[in-house]
């Protein structure tokens, strides 16, 4: 089988670095000569297996189902402390033998093989199947200095059979489900969180210890299209494509260029310079107003198979191959994406390409790939540009369930966020006073629109000001009136907070004084868009001094009001936008415990670490709530949820939204949400005709729909405003349908709230990819636009503009009931579902068990009141409902309780169970009533409709029999 060979030269090539390569190559994991003697070493948890010369592997038992593996060219295994990783071994359950050239390693659950000629290992059940295995010479290694400073570039390769499934990996824009095939890059970018950490079918993870830069897939990294392809113009001639250039439609410029590259700002100097334009600060800008740029020509290459293409694009493009339009797309000129897609070509055979691009001072790049072998491109491969070793944990269960309570087991558990962060946020970019913020939730309250929290997003500081962690007095005269105001309107308060700050202010100052600030951004002159432009910079979290003295900073100027939230924005880190890969990571560093490069992913991890450790260090009584825009593995552990970033108003970006967050839930961080509406609009939007305005509200409508059935439910963008009142009139279908599936959510806080309980103490998942509940219904393993939101609801969004109805997959092995009307409908089946502009498709699995509560306008209104059992006959089932008092850490010692609920179809039956726990200020009593949804109502969705029993409830057991009358 082919392999890309990691040598000094070719691993220069695939990692990018500046600073250089070593000069030799470390022992080859597949070494013929090496002894088949078996020479190991047993240590407390686990054994060292020596392989041929110099390379160690070492396997470490976490748990009966979690082994440690860490694989050494040379020396031994003083490695730096992981990051991600609390938990790297300990357990002592296991025992070591040899048998036939292997080292076996066995745990009550899994058996890991180290196979001594090669190193290679696998994995089996206790049966002795194999879950899991490498390839015999799937380890690589390739000496790389950074900085000075010695790393590895490594790669690991697994088999993986045809029908293998893989999700999680973060999350990422690509609208696609599985990720068996395709090519993933780690890389934190403002709309694209990296997360080394995959799941597969096989109910299984590998958890990747990498803190660099991570390819899924393919290693190597994408190239211009002259590199590897034959590129001819539009007359046929080699060379280049044929470039046109116009102005208000009439060409300016024609030329032939070998490649589409306007990348990243160093490469918009290749613009036409009759034509370029320049920003505020006098740098280049692609096109202005008027402009567009077409390329023709065509493709060939002399490698068979299916090519591998990305476009980088911002502005509108459209790209046409062999005259076939492939993408069709729009994106804001700062924060252009990857559109992937694939061409299968024969030797010598010419593809057209025609590519039209309205740049709107935009970037644009086209990359490509020759394809691997298929038997390759289908493994399970995982390289990171900088390493010391190949550190993974192999990851087992009985289903996906268990996988990613193992992952929380070794990187931390999934705290708890405070009840009301479950409730509905109004946000907007931005609230530019205190009378904003106030005006905003008393509109809301006098509505009667539920609302939970408020968010202040950037630039309440003075203009000059930024990292200074103060409010503008001009316009916030009073912070801690204005916080004491809001907590009276029953609503909590969120700010943002940077880790960028400008020299001017005293805490770059103070930080800079004790090296904590990344220089190189400074000492470039690059200044930021904020008015006439402004030197800044970021600090570096890596050191936990500069990680108290950044918590010490927000908390003396913003903590101490009274703020109920932290949004830390920027924590990829986006230093500036649009630079290179390679100048991302020399202006991150270098870090207090190494080069950027090194630690590329890692800087929300520790950022967030920041404010989390101080924020339970100064209020240890109230739940740590952060927002952040970018990720990585264990980030669960600091009460941190993520939203998706600046995603564009578009139908695709919507669509693209439904995969990017289940499988950013599969990568075991159970909290998300993206901005509903989109962040960054088209102009066509911003002052809309009648067509444009009626396409904005149904955009609006339909996300929303999808975000009250996310983890978390927030409203957020650039102009228009967000406020459900002010995206259409009161009164409106619009708003009445807005203000609905508000009200829906806050009905149904008693179910999310207990999906929210449940990801800290069964480590669940709410937001869940329907391989999680259907593994043995193989059609669920590519459906990339529907998911489970908890154990109950099948939600399918739609995604396409004045679509009334869409097809919705019920998997198989229940049966489904149509939310709204109560019908019933056999799984294993694709329905064409009614979506009138009013409902979204929306199922719930026969044996659910639904507490609904009562219409609050807040999550901590009403706690004694009447709930509502919702019971969806036709199958056994059982919740369980958790409460507790819904601020402080009180649970985790625990001041909780649960009220457990049991439905047996035989019986027709429902029991109450006896409450387990109590906290401060329980309800000691309170009312149940009973629903029992088995067929057609027209009451499905009248929660205030009369309910066929109701029962007092003292925390004694209470059993309910449905009346055979009873509909």
């Amino acid at each position: 089988m082919y392999r890309i060979p990691l040598n000094p030269l070719v691993g220069c090539l695939l990692i990018g670095l500046l600073s250089g390569c070593g000069s030799n190559a470390a022992p080859s994991a597949d070494n013929s000569a090496a002894s088949t003697k078996a020479a190991f070493q047993q240590i407390a948890d686990g054994v060292i297996v020596d392989v041929g010369d110099s390379e160690k592997v070492r396997l470490q038992v976490v748990d009966d189902s979690i082994i440690h593996v860490t694989a050494v060219p040379t020396g031994g295994f003083d490695l730096p402390k992981s990051l991600m990783a609390i938990k790297t071994g300990g357990d002592k359950q296991f025992t070591v033998a040899t048998d036939a050239g292997h080292v076996l390693l066995k745990t009550p659950k899994v058996t890991a093989e180290v196979a001594t000629k090669t190193g290679a290992v696998r994995f089996l059940d206790s049966s002795g199947k194999v879950i899991l295995a490498e390839q015999p010479d799937g380890r690589s290694f390739t000496p790389v200095k950074v900085d000075g400073k010695p790393f590895y570039a490594v790669r690991q390769e697994f088999a993986s059979p045809d029908d293998e499934a893989f999700y999680g990996l973060g999350q990422h824009q690509k609208g696609t489900m599985n990720y068996k095939g395709k090519d993933v890059e780690l890389a934190q970018h403002n709309i694209d969180i990296a997360i080394p950490f995959v799941v597969s079918s096989r109910n299984y993870g590998v958890l990747w210890d990498n803190n660099s830069i991570t390819r899924f897939g393919d290693p190597r990294p994408y190239q211009m299209i002259d590199k590897q392809l034959k590129v001819f113009d539009a007359d046929g001639k080699p060379g280049g494509l044929t470039a046109n250039y116009y102005v208000d439609g009439k060409l300016k410029l024609s030329r032939v260029e070998s490649q589409i590259n306007y990348e990243y700002n160093k490469d918009l100097k290749h613009w036409p310079k009759s034509l370029q334009g320049v920003d505020f600060q006098g740098n280049p800008l692609t096109g202005g107003p008027g402009q567009k740029v077409e390329w023709k020509g065509s493709l060939a290459s002399d490698v068979a198979g299916l090519h591998k293409f990305r476009l980088y694009a911002s502005g509108y493009f459209k790209l046409y191959i062999d005259d076939k339009l492939v993408l069709d797309d729009w994106r804001q000129n700062w924060n252009p994406w990857y559109r992937d897609f694939t061409v299968a070509m024969k030797p010598g055979e010419k593809h057209a390409i025609r590519l039209d691009w309205t740049p709107q001072s935009g970037y644009i790049a086209l990359d490509h790939l020759d394809p691997l072998p298929a038997a390759e491109q289908s493994e399970l491969s995982l390289f990171s540009e900088l390493g010391h070793a190949i550190n993974y944990y192999f990851i087992g269960g009985d289903n996906l369930d268990d996988v990613i309570a193992g992952y929380r087991d070794v990187t931390g558990k999934a705290v708890m966020l405070p009840r009301w962060a479950y409730g509905f946020w109004q946000s907007r970019e931005h609230y530019a006073s205190s009378d904003d913020l106030i005006s905003t939730v008393k509109e809301y309250r006098k509505l009667g629109l539920p609302l939970d929290n408020i968010v202040q997003d950037w630039f309440y500081w003075k203009e000059d000001a930024w990292g200074s962690q103060q409010f503008d007095p001009a316009r916030y005269p009073d912070p801690q009136k204005l916080v004491d105001t809001l907590h009276g309107l029953h609503a909590h308060f969120m700010i943002s907070v940077w880790p960028k700050f400008y020299p001017t202010t005293a805490n770059y100052k103070e930080l800079d004084a004790k090296g904590y600030m990344y220089k190189r951004n400074v000492e470039l002159g690059q200044k930021d868009w904020v008015g006439k432009g402004y030197l800044n910079s970021f600090y570096d979290p890596y050191s936990e001094e500069a990680r108290a003295i950044y918590w010490r900073q927000i908390n003396d100027n913003l903590g101490k009001l009274g703020m109920d939230a932290w949004w830390m924005d920027a924590t990829e880190p986006d230093i500036q936008s649009n630079i290179s890969i390679d100048e991302r990571k020399l202006r991150m560093g270098p870090t207090a415990q190494g080069p950027g490069a090194a630690f590329f992913n890692s800087y929300p991890l520790m950022t967030t670490t920041a404010v989390y450790q101080g924020s339970r260090k100064s209020y240890p009584d109230q739940r740590v709530f952060i927002l952040t825009r970018s990720a990585f593995a264990g980030q669960q552990r600091n009460g941190a949820a993520s939203w998706s970033g600046d995603v564009v108003s578009r139908w695709s970006n919507l669509r693209d939204q439904i995969s990017a967050g289940v499988n950013f839930s599969l990568s075991g961080i159970p909290n998300w949400t993206t901005d509903i509406g989109g962040f960054a609009v088209e102009t066509r939007y911003e002052k809309p005709d009648a067509e444009s305005l009626k396409e904005w509200r149904e955009l609006n409508v339909r996300w929303f729909q999808f975000g009250a059935f996310s983890p978390l439910f927030r409203s957020h963008g650039q102009a228009p405003l967000r406020e459900i009142y002010n995206l259409a009139p009161v009164g409106s279908d619009v708003y009445n349908t807005l203000a609905w599936y508000d009200k829906l959510r806050y009905r149904l806080l008693p179910y999310i709230y207990t999906l929210a309980a449940d990801t800290y103490f069964k480590d669940g998942t709410i937001m869940r990819g329907l391989v999680m509940d259907f593994p043995n219904d193989p059609k669920v393993r590519e459906i990339d636009d529907e998911y489970l939101f908890g154990p109950a609801f099948l939600v399918a969004p739609v995604t396409e503009y004045q679509a009334r109805s869409r097809d919705v997959y019920l998997p198989a092995g229940s049966s489904w009931y149509d939310f709204y009307t109560g019908k019933r409908y056999q799984g294993g089946q694709t329905i064409t579902a009614d979506a009138p502009l009013a409902r979204m498709p929306l199922f719930v699995r026969a044996g659910a068990i639904v507490p609904v509560g009562p219409a609050i306008q807040y999550t901590n209104e009403k706690p004694d009141a009447p709930i509502t059992l919702f019971v969806y006959t036709g199958a056994n089932g059982t919740f369980s409902m958790y409460k507790d008092q819904g601020t402080t850490y009180d649970y985790e010692h625990g001041a909780f309780a649960r009220v457990p609920f049991s439905y047996d179809e035989a019986s027709a039956t429902l029991t109450i169970g006896k409450r387990e726990g109590s906290y401060p200020g329980m309800p000691a009593q309170r009312t149940f009533n009973i629903r029992w949804i088995s067929g057609p109502t027209p009451t499905a969705t009248d929660f205030e409709a009369k309910a066929a029993q109701s029962v007092h409830y003292d925390g004694t057991a209470i059993t309910v029999h449905k009346d055979a009358s009873t509909p």
